[in-house]
């Protein structure tokens, strides 16, 4: 029988997310654990200023004599924009590192060039090779599994870990924020950085060798972290972050254009959150989102209903485009890409991972964690 229909009478996610769980004033479980993660991570407070100083400092010491002392992620949304300004501001040097994995919108690219332009960041970007990439996508599709961004989010952070290595510098600065994401139910994704379960689902649905596609084994993880000392920096948890006020003073000081949607700025990112996921898995992230934001204070439960009862989309007319143009990217059909929609759904429990290994090790991989990132 179906779980009957309930939401959070404090933030608004509901039993879409099939493992939430509700107090008897009917309090999500994901609320609890945003106070957690507020009181933990946020570190807005003297101490927690203190405390930015002091890494600020060592990173600068530790990078004095390179050219650059701190690597930043750039996707030309806000978080990340908003790291690049405030890094600058601290006086930092950073590189700023943006991969490219073949559906950047226009607008993305603008927002990138102009942004690092105007704050005189050098960029290095790293483009992945289409055909390879193209494959292990349309392998994840056709897995059935709800997180099919994890090859992009996993090249991501090898990428990072990469390049930190290759130029000697020990800090990455991330956009990763409580405020904004720190809600996201496990059952609508899993662990990006799982290179086992990765090689699983594209050794099954997979054509294409990957030889060149930027992974993350255990023995890549244990290097970065423990041999080669790199550090992961989550700024936005050091300084308030509002995120409607953050995208008015990129827009009126740096002409950031915003693109209408959490990770939008990617045309494939818009289309599988905007119709797939809610299509085919029956959720929508952005209920997540909101969530986060109320939790936050940022915005009322009101406003955030009213959000939920728009489109994903702007229009009929952008969806219909960006269908039409991830379908053909894709090298698909409209038969092939409705035959996908229609497999049954699946979830990554279904296909070999390194999930129970995480478990067992749990304190260790905990650890490892803790030491990889400045918190």
């Amino acid at each position: 029988m179906d779980k009957e229909y309930r939401i959070c009478k404090k933030c608004i996610m509901d039993t879409t997310d099939p493992d939430i769980t509700f107090d008897e004033q009917g309090v999500c479980n994901h609320c609890y654990k945003y106070e957690e993660r507020k009181n933990r991570d946020i570190h807005y407070d003297e101490a927690g200023q203190q405390k930015l100083a002091r890494i600020v400092e060592k990173i600068k010491s530790e990078g004095r004599d390179k050219e650059y002392d701190c690597l930043i992620g750039v996707s030309g949304g806000v978080d990340s924009t908003t790291v690049a300004y405030r890094v600058k501001k601290l006086g930092l040097r950073p590189l700023a590192i943006h991969l490219d994995n073949g559906w950047d919108s226009e607008l993305a690219v603008s927002n990138i060039e102009k942004i690092l332009r105007s704050l005189d960041i050098d960029l290095f970007t790293y483009v992945l090779d289409w055909e390879e990439f193209k494959d292990l996508q349309l392998s994840f599709l056709k897995a059935s599994v709800p997180n099919c961004e994890i090859p992009t989010d996993h090249a991501i952070t090898a990428l990072l870990y990469h390049q930190a290595a290759k130029r000697n510098i020990k800090y990455i600065i991330t956009g990763g924020n409580v405020v904004t994401e720190a809600i996201l139910p496990l059952h609508w994704g899993y662990y990006n950085q799982d290179w086992r379960h990765i090689k699983a689902i594209h050794k099954r649905f997979g054509t294409v060798k990957l030889k060149s596609f930027y992974h993350l084994t255990l023995f890549n993880w244990v290097n970065y972290i423990y041999i080669k000392g790199i550090k992961w920096f989550p700024l936005l948890n050091y300084q308030p972050y509002v995120k409607e006020e953050a995208k008015k003073f990129l827009l009126q000081e740096l002409g950031w254009r915003d693109y209408g949607g959490k990770h939008y700025e990617s045309i494939y990112t818009r289309f599988y959150q905007g119709y797939i996921l809610a299509v085919k898995f029956g959720f929508d992230k952005r209920r997540a989102h909101l969530a986060t934001l109320i939790s936050a204070g940022q915005i009322t439960r009101e406003e955030a209903l009213r959000e939920m009862q728009k489109s994903p989309y702007l229009s009929e007319e952008m969806l219909k485009q960006d269908r039409d143009y991830v379908i053909k990217k894709l090298g698909l059909t409209e038969e092939e890409f409705e035959k996908i929609m229609s497999l049954p759904v699946k979830v990554h429990t279904d296909y070999p991972s390194n999930a129970v290994l995480y478990d067992k090790l749990r304190f260790f991989v905990n650890l490892a964690r803790k030491i990889a990132t400045h918190n």
